[in-house]
């Protein structure tokens, strides 16, 4: 089954349930991926469809960062939830450890000794953590093991 197919069996399960918060999540989760094939003129596949979900858990990471400063905790409890929801619906999501084990071998792979072959770096890195991490972290720990 698709993960767009199993959207759309959560969906209808969330309705049936009268689950009004998790169906809008999902129901948001699908009218972004409609839009992304409306904007690409292509139907996406699995991997397409964790990008758009891995963008809109990113946006909701975002929102918290700002509704903690505005201190609006009903909001950021919000969007936890939401997080948690769509996480559901991703690959299994990396460590932090894990991540800087991948880190540490694409250092040694492409021979990277300072800063400016960060970009070398994280072009060997994205392919492997694509949805599986958050692109801040591994950004941040590249910088790290680079200096």
């Amino acid at each position: 089954m698709s993960l767009k197919d199993n959207l759309q069996k959560d969906w209808i399960d969330a309705m049936k349930k009268k689950d009004r918060f998790k169906a809008g999540v999902i129901s948001m989760a699908r009218a972004a991926i409609l839009q992304e094939e409306k904007d690409n003129k292509k139907k996406l596949d699995d991997n397409d469809v964790i990008a758009v979900l891995s963008r809109e858990v990113k946006q909701r990471r975002e929102a918290i960062k700002e509704f903690e400063k505005g201190n609006r905790q009903d909001l950021v409890e919000q969007n936890k939830r939401e997080i948690e929801i769509l996480l559901d619906y991703l690959p299994q999501q990396l460590t932090e450890e894990e991540v800087s084990e991948i880190v540490k071998n694409a250092v040694n792979e492409v021979g990277a000794v300072n800063i400016k072959d960060m970009g070398k770096v994280m072009n060997a890195i994205m392919p492997k953590v694509k949805g599986k991490a958050d692109g801040k972290m591994v950004s941040d720990l590249v910088k790290k093991n680079l200096q």
